[in-house]
């Protein structure tokens, strides 16, 4: 008798939807400060998922919830070159 795999699951910081964790895009805080997408997910830091559909990506970033999962304060350019990265690697 084979067993089945447990498919691993997580939630969008921007629409709150539960997905598999391969359809989600992580953005982690690395032990360093820096904020960067994480498309393995397997960079070392404190992470948080997001859909890549645009108008959840803009949620996160517009209501903070992207700062509040990582807990820092995440200055305007590191979000525009967020949303660019995001934007070229859907």
């Amino acid at each position: 008798m084979q067993r089945k795999r447990k498919i691993p699951q997580r939630t969008c910081i921007g629409c709150r939807t539960v997905r598999p964790k391969r359809d989600l895009v992580r953005i982690v805080r690395t032990p360093e400060g820096d904020v960067l997408l994480d498309f393995t997910g397997k960079r070392s830091g404190r992470g948080a998922y997001v859909c890549t559909d645009e108008s959840c990506v803009e949620q996160a970033f517009r209501k903070k919830q992207l700062e509040r999962a990582l807990d820092i304060t995440i200055s305007p350019e590191v979000i525009d070159r967020l949303r660019d990265e995001l934007g070229r690697d859907k």
